[in-house]
Protein backbone atom coordinates (compact mmCIF):
# COMPACT_ATOMS: atom_id res chain seq x y z
CA UNK A 1 0.00 0.00 0.00
CA UNK A 2 1.14 3.15 -0.73
CA UNK A 3 0.70 6.29 1.27
CA UNK A 4 0.51 9.91 -0.75
CA UNK A 5 0.64 13.63 0.82
CA UNK A 6 -2.48 15.63 0.42
CA UNK A 7 -2.51 19.43 1.24
CA UNK A 8 -6.17 20.39 2.46
CA UNK A 9 -7.00 24.07 2.88
CA UNK A 10 -9.88 24.64 5.16
CA UNK A 11 -11.43 28.32 6.01
CA UNK A 12 -13.11 29.65 9.04
CA UNK A 13 -14.46 32.77 10.27
CA UNK A 14 -13.33 34.01 13.78
CA UNK A 15 -14.02 37.33 15.62
CA UNK A 16 -11.08 39.65 16.80
CA UNK A 17 -10.68 41.63 19.88
CA UNK A 18 -12.38 44.67 18.03
CA UNK A 19 -15.75 42.74 17.18
CA UNK A 20 -14.71 42.24 13.58
CA UNK A 21 -15.51 39.17 11.99
CA UNK A 22 -12.35 38.02 9.80
CA UNK A 23 -11.58 34.90 7.49
CA UNK A 24 -9.15 32.50 8.40
CA UNK A 25 -7.25 30.14 6.15
CA UNK A 26 -5.39 27.33 7.48
CA UNK A 27 -3.37 24.52 5.36
CA UNK A 28 -3.08 20.50 6.84
CA UNK A 29 -0.80 18.22 5.08
CA UNK A 30 -1.99 14.84 6.15
CA UNK A 31 -0.26 11.71 4.95
CA UNK A 32 -3.01 9.19 3.37
CA UNK A 33 -4.02 6.62 1.20
CA UNK A 34 -6.82 8.26 -1.17
CA UNK A 35 -8.62 11.53 -0.86
CA UNK A 36 -11.43 9.71 1.00
CA UNK A 37 -8.94 9.48 3.59
CA UNK A 38 -7.20 12.69 3.01
CA UNK A 39 -10.40 14.42 4.12
CA UNK A 40 -11.32 12.39 6.98
CA UNK A 41 -7.94 12.91 8.46
CA UNK A 42 -8.42 16.36 7.88
CA UNK A 43 -11.80 16.46 9.85
CA UNK A 44 -10.48 14.59 12.42
CA UNK A 45 -7.43 16.80 13.33
CA UNK A 46 -9.49 19.76 12.88
CA UNK A 47 -12.86 19.37 14.15
CA UNK A 48 -11.49 19.30 17.95
CA UNK A 49 -10.83 22.67 17.70
CA UNK A 50 -12.12 24.58 15.23
CA UNK A 51 -15.91 23.66 15.21
CA UNK A 52 -17.05 25.85 11.84
CA UNK A 53 -14.90 25.39 9.14
CA UNK A 54 -14.97 24.49 5.33
CA UNK A 55 -12.78 21.80 3.75
CA UNK A 56 -12.40 24.45 0.22
CA UNK A 57 -9.24 22.32 -1.05
CA UNK A 58 -7.86 18.95 -1.32
CA UNK A 59 -4.60 18.02 -3.72
CA UNK A 60 -2.16 15.67 -3.74
CA UNK A 61 1.26 17.29 -3.40
CA UNK A 62 4.19 15.61 -4.41
CA UNK A 63 6.85 14.92 -1.39
CA UNK A 64 8.79 12.78 -1.44
CA UNK A 65 10.48 12.91 2.15
CA UNK A 66 9.51 14.56 5.82
CA UNK A 67 11.30 14.78 8.43
CA UNK A 68 9.84 15.91 11.55
CA UNK A 69 12.73 17.91 14.17
CA UNK A 70 12.02 18.12 17.61
CA UNK A 71 12.63 21.54 18.06
CA UNK A 72 9.30 22.93 18.10
CA UNK A 73 9.45 24.78 15.54
CA UNK A 74 5.96 25.17 13.24
CA UNK A 75 7.48 26.69 10.35
CA UNK A 76 7.70 23.78 7.35
CA UNK A 77 10.22 24.68 4.81
CA UNK A 78 9.84 22.75 1.09
CA UNK A 79 13.35 21.76 0.13
CA UNK A 80 14.19 20.65 -3.62
CA UNK A 81 17.54 18.52 -3.65
CA UNK A 82 18.98 17.10 -6.58
CA UNK A 83 20.85 14.07 -6.46
CA UNK A 84 23.60 13.93 -9.37
CA UNK A 85 24.76 10.34 -10.79
CA UNK A 86 26.57 9.42 -14.13
CA UNK A 87 24.78 7.70 -16.96
CA UNK A 88 27.57 5.57 -18.21
CA UNK A 89 25.55 4.90 -21.47
CA UNK A 90 24.67 8.55 -22.12
CA UNK A 91 28.26 9.61 -20.89
CA UNK A 92 26.43 12.39 -19.00
CA UNK A 93 25.39 13.83 -15.29
CA UNK A 94 22.09 12.91 -14.49
CA UNK A 95 20.18 15.06 -11.81
CA UNK A 96 17.09 13.43 -10.17
CA UNK A 97 14.88 15.87 -8.34
CA UNK A 98 13.46 15.16 -5.14
CA UNK A 99 11.45 17.31 -2.79
CA UNK A 100 11.45 17.00 1.01
CA UNK A 101 9.50 19.00 3.79
CA UNK A 102 11.03 19.87 6.92
CA UNK A 103 10.30 22.16 9.83
CA UNK A 104 13.07 24.68 11.09
CA UNK A 105 12.89 28.15 12.30
CA UNK A 106 14.87 29.85 9.38
CA UNK A 107 15.55 28.74 5.78
CA UNK A 108 19.56 28.55 6.67
CA UNK A 109 18.85 25.76 9.59
CA UNK A 110 16.23 23.94 7.50
CA UNK A 111 18.95 23.53 4.74
CA UNK A 112 21.36 22.50 7.24
CA UNK A 113 19.24 19.88 9.02
CA UNK A 114 18.14 18.43 5.27
CA UNK A 115 21.96 18.57 4.75
CA UNK A 116 23.10 16.64 7.92
CA UNK A 117 19.54 13.91 7.39
CA UNK A 118 21.23 13.95 3.79
CA UNK A 119 25.03 12.74 4.65
CA UNK A 120 27.56 12.26 1.91
CA UNK A 121 25.48 9.19 0.67
CA UNK A 122 25.52 10.59 -2.85
CA UNK A 123 25.90 13.50 -4.27
CA UNK A 124 23.22 15.82 -4.12
CA UNK A 125 23.04 19.81 -4.31
CA UNK A 126 20.18 21.54 -2.64
CA UNK A 127 18.93 24.28 -5.37
CA UNK A 128 15.43 25.66 -3.55
CA UNK A 129 14.76 26.24 0.44
CA UNK A 130 11.16 27.68 0.33
CA UNK A 131 8.96 28.49 3.28
CA UNK A 132 5.29 26.95 3.04
CA UNK A 133 1.77 28.05 4.59
CA UNK A 134 1.70 24.61 6.31
CA UNK A 135 0.17 24.64 9.63
CA UNK A 136 0.10 21.26 10.63
CA UNK A 137 1.48 17.85 9.15
CA UNK A 138 0.03 14.39 10.09
CA UNK A 139 1.59 11.29 9.71
CA UNK A 140 -0.05 8.10 8.54
CA UNK A 141 -1.42 6.27 10.95
CA UNK A 142 -2.74 2.39 10.69
CA UNK A 143 -6.56 1.44 12.35
CA UNK A 144 -4.30 -0.79 14.49
CA UNK A 145 -2.35 1.89 15.72
CA UNK A 146 -5.30 4.49 16.54
CA UNK A 147 -6.93 1.67 18.34
CA UNK A 148 -4.09 1.27 20.98
CA UNK A 149 -3.86 5.01 21.18
CA UNK A 150 -7.42 5.25 21.82
CA UNK A 151 -7.42 3.07 24.73
CA UNK A 152 -9.43 0.47 23.24
CA UNK A 153 -7.59 -2.24 25.45
CA UNK A 154 -9.13 -5.58 26.10
CA UNK A 155 -7.74 -7.53 29.52
CA UNK A 156 -5.40 -10.30 28.86
CA UNK A 157 -7.90 -13.30 30.09
CA UNK A 158 -10.29 -11.80 27.17
CA UNK A 159 -7.45 -11.88 24.82
CA UNK A 160 -6.42 -15.57 25.92
CA UNK A 161 -10.27 -16.72 26.00
CA UNK A 162 -10.58 -15.82 22.42
CA UNK A 163 -7.43 -17.15 21.21
CA UNK A 164 -8.29 -21.08 22.50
Amino acid sequence: MSNCWYQGKIRYQRVDEKDKTIKITEVYLVDAVSYTDAEARIYETVATNTPDFQLFGLSRMRIHEVFFVDEGSEKWFKVKVNFISFDEKAQKEKRTAYTMLINADNPLLAYQLISERLGTVEDYEITDVNITNILEVVPYESPEEKKLKSGNFKPLAEVMANAE
